[in-house]
């Protein structure tokens, strides 16, 4: 193969090639026909692996912008469980702190019941109290009336009184 015959390649270098050969059957050169074969079979690898190396390239690029977007869904996935695990946390406390303010408000109206209770108590404690007052009161007229009964039916007849 000649030094041109190896600088040159792609289409040019088909081009050549194709040229050499028919130079060469023309001419009847076998080596410079046969150089051209060649120099156009090298034309047609170079081109095949250059489309061959784009393609490849193409899949990488694809096969990266794939595993990116798989990533960043990963990614993705991850931050909403995150997100949906503090919201859980957050509805939790919430709900906690309904239940403590439910509690807070049941004690406080049980608290009140019994103080209403309490007063209630006190209050027919007290009437009761009033109540034994006055019949002690009733009690001690009804025997203040009773001995002056004695006492005036004494004078009235005295024998009866021995």
């Amino acid at each position: 193969m000649s030094e041109q015959g190896k600088v040159v390649g792609g289409p040019l270098g088909k081009a050549v090639g194709r040229a050499k050969q028919l130079a060469g059957s023309v001419i009847g050169r076998d080596e410079l026909q046969r150089e051209g074969r060649l120099q156009e079979v090298q034309a047609d690898a170079q081109g095949e692996a250059a489309a061959k190396a784009a393609e490849a390239e193409r899949r990488e690029r694809e096969a990266e912008t794939e595993a990116e977007r798989a990533e960043t869904q990963a990614e993705r996935h991850e931050v909403e469980l995150e997100a949906a695990e503090i919201e859980a946390e957050e509805q939790a406390e919430r709900k906690r702190a309904e239940e403590e303010r439910e509690a807070a408000n049941r004690a406080q109206v049980e608290k009140a019941a019994a103080e209403r209770q309490r007063l209630a108590g006190e209050e027919q404690a007290a009437a009761k109290r009033r109540q034994a007052a006055a019949a002690d009161r009733e009690a001690a007229d009804l025997q203040r009336k009773a001995e002056r009964a004695e006492e005036a039916a004494a004078t009235v007849d005295p024998k009866e009184q021995s």
